[in-house]
């Protein structure tokens, strides 16, 4: 133990020495504190921090993490080429995917000051939005095709895809740089985890046809073969020569919905609980294909709830219009007070079981009753809700069916909460040139890739999470900074990681966060005096 002594106080250190090269050299050596310090040590008397900060720390760890394991930041400089910046366009790529997926909602800025992200990259913030404007569009191009490699590479199966479309990913105008509008993106994804591979943004007008838009894409995926994935609503403009797993329109099939509950065998009670199906044959646009009926516990409970609202929402109009006629508030004929029913009322299901009449022919004697059918409503359960009828050309397992074409379902959820309030630019005034919204496609695109992959790294692993589930249970695992007075250096911190649940427990040991900064449950930083070191 030696002492240091600077501006009249001693430091000791605990020093261990060793011969180097035959001449004798300090080899390690730790921080101990004053002999008051020590002193109390000794004494059992450990002083109270002076202050103390709480932020999330396993959403931006298990994120990083994941990109290390990808060579995210090597391979994107190595695709963009020679480049004279200290920290490089990979670096500043990485920090905008890793802002993108663990904060949407928080500027940059504050989200950099207040995090934990400064102790797993370097970067020069000040300068980043100008290092993302050297993203031009081959560049861009050849960073989505370098990480796609890393993905395949990474999961190390065949190269079946699926085309998806995701219709409602927000983009925005260059004519008014507040305005935001929403944009179309169709997607080629791994079948395994419905991770983007290739992206392409389209205007919500004059957008091409889905199939047209899975052609352009199929063309910029090499891995194998793509299976285009549709919507009830997109199905007539498909050509069924194609692989493909999508949905039709419900009422076009009477027949399957009209099966008992019986005919229906649960799918996966792992995977997709309550969720059971039908498999067979059907006539789908004149010729006879395989179709899937399936029946979500789920989704049942979700429409009837839905159900419930709208029903209940138009009975309470009906009832107040029926107030406003008694009371003579309204006084309009019975055409007027027809066509006021006919808006509350225009939900298809809620047609299908109110039965609204009126008396009365003029203006202040026209009376309004109505009657619930709970015959119908009842019908309405058992033959719509919690059902869809899937079509594929493939002989797959019905729960391979099903999990791709939850594939958009799962990438629409994602992108909207990467997208509904994200914070792309430094300032509320953000000028939005088609540069600037490419590269805001490309940040978004990799922060789903990457979710998406830990998504699916969970699922493997027993936990059948969305992507906000999964990085909100990771967001759970808070770090606590301990902040402790100044003896005369700098302050000493202490940081102690959150109690976990047993699921936060299992992602933490998933992604190996006890190996990233600040992975350990306690960490300490010593904290000499600067010219004492």
């Amino acid at each position: 133990m030696i002492g240091k002594k600077v501006g009249g106080r001693t430091y000791y250190y605990l020093v261990t020495s060793a011969r180097v090269g035959g001449e004798p050299r300090v080899v390690s050596q730790r921080y101990l504190g004053t002999a008051e310090e020590i002193g109390r040590a000794m004494d059992g008397d450990v002083s109270a921090p002076g202050e103390a900060r709480h932020r999330t720390f396993g959403d931006v760890a298990a994120v990083w993490a994941t990109l290390n394991r990808l060579g995210f930041v090597e391979r994107v400089d190595e695709a963009v080429g020679a480049q004279r910046a200290t920290t490089t366009l990979g670096t500043h790529l990485a920090l905008a995917v890793l802002h993108r997926a663990t904060a949407p909602e928080t500027e940059l800025a504050t989200w950099w000051e207040d995090g934990v992200a400064r102790e797993f990259v370097k970067a020069d913030l000040a300068n980043h939005w100008r290092a993302l404007h050297r993203l031009t569009p081959d560049r861009i191009a050849r960073i989505e095709a370098t990480v796609a490699d890393a993905v395949l590479a990474w999961l190390g199966t065949g190269g079946a895809a699926l085309a998806v479309d995701v219709p409602q990913f927000a983009t925005f105008t260059t004519a008014d740089p507040c305005r935001c509008e929403l944009a179309g993106l169709g997607m080629v994804v791994t079948k395994d985890g419905a991770i983007p591979l290739a992206s392409h943004v389209y205007p919500r007008e004059g957008a091409p046809p889905f199939a047209a838009l899975a052609d352009d894409l199929r063309g910029r995926h090499s891995a194998g073969d793509v299976t285009l994935v549709f919507t009830a609503g997109q199905a007539a403009q498909v050509d069924l020569g194609r692989h493909f797993v999508g949905a039709l329109p419900l009422s076009e099939h009477p027949e399957l919905l009209a099966k008992p509950s019986s005919a229906r065998k649960p799918v996966d009670p792992e995977r997709f609980a309550g969720l059971t199906a039908l498999d067979t044959r059907a006539m789908v646009a004149g010729v006879r294909r395989r179709v899937i009926l399936t029946h979500s516990e789920t989704l049942h409970n979700a429409q009837a709830r839905a159900f419930g609202d709208e029903l209940g929402t138009a009975t309470r109009e009906l009832a107040g219009l029926d107030a406003a006629l008694a009371a003579g508030i309204y006084r309009g004929d019975r055409s007027q007070v027809n066509a006021e029913i006919a808006r509350i009322t225009r939900g298809r299901r809620v047609e299908r079981v109110l039965s609204p009449s009126l008396t009365g022919t003029k203006p202040g004697e026209i009376r309004l009753t109505w009657k619930v059918d709970d015959a119908a409503v009842s019908r309405l359960r058992d033959e719509f809700f919690g059902k869809q009828v899937l079509v594929t050309d493939h002989d797959w397992p019905v729960a391979e069916v099903v999990t791709a074409y939850r594939a958009r379902t799962h990438l629409d959820s994602t992108f909207r909460w990467l997208t509904g309030t994200a914070v792309a630019g430094p300032s509320p005034r953000w000028d939005w040139t088609p540069h600037r919204i490419a590269v805001h496609t490309l940040v978004t695109v990799l922060a789903s890739t990457v979710t998406h992959l830990m998504r699916r790294e969970a699922d493997r692993a027993g936990m059948n999470l969305s992507v906000r589930e999964l990085m909100d249970s990771l967001a759970g695992i808070g770090e606590t900074v301990l902040r402790y007075p100044s003896t005369g250096g700098r302050p000493r911190t202490r940081r102690l990681l959150t109690e976990r649940s047993p699921e936060q427990q299992a992602l933490f040991d998933l992604f190996g966060l006890t190996s990233s900064p600040g992975g350990s449950a306690t960490r300490r930083s010593s904290a000499p005096p600067a010219s004492a070191r």
